[in-house]
């Protein structure tokens, strides 16, 4: 792996922080207030509402590509971080990388483990009632 950071993942990770504060939603706020405010003043206007439809279209279709580049890598990091988890525990190596599986693959796979979590809370149960009778 590249030490070197990508700028676009730089750059997304930095908007999408920035995105989530509460000063950016008051910013917006205040901009969409301050649009609604001048519309007066214009004569409510097919310029007038075009530059806020533009404008929240623009935006809206950057930040797609920004935060879906931040999720990727949130979700990347955490599969890693589970797939190291199993590596280093009893658990079955079988699981690391299933997020790479097809939909029926997955499926076939999620039925197999609800069936053997089916399985251990019976016996569980079944352990519980044994103990409760025995004393």
């Amino acid at each position: 792996m590249s030490n070197k950071p990508n700028f676009f993942s730089s750059f997304a990770t930095v908007v999408a922080d920035f995105s989530g504060k509460p000063f950016t939603f008051v910013a917006a706020l205040t901009l969409v207030i301050a649009w609604a405010v001048s519309g007066p003043f214009f004569g409510y206007s097919e310029t007038w509402q075009l530059v806020i439809n533009t404008t929240t279209t623009i935006i809206t279709f950057l930040m797609v590509f920004v935060l879906q580049n931040s999720q990727n890598r949130d979700g990347k990091a955490v599969q890693a971080k589970l797939d190291e988890l199993i590596l280093t525990s009893q658990a079955a190596n079988k699981f690391v990388g299933i997020e790479k599986l097809d939909e029926g693959e997955l499926r076939e796979m999620s039925k197999t483990l609800a069936a053997q979590a089916e399985c251990v809370e019976e016996k569980a149960d079944e352990k519980s009632a044994a103990e409760a009778a025995s004393t």
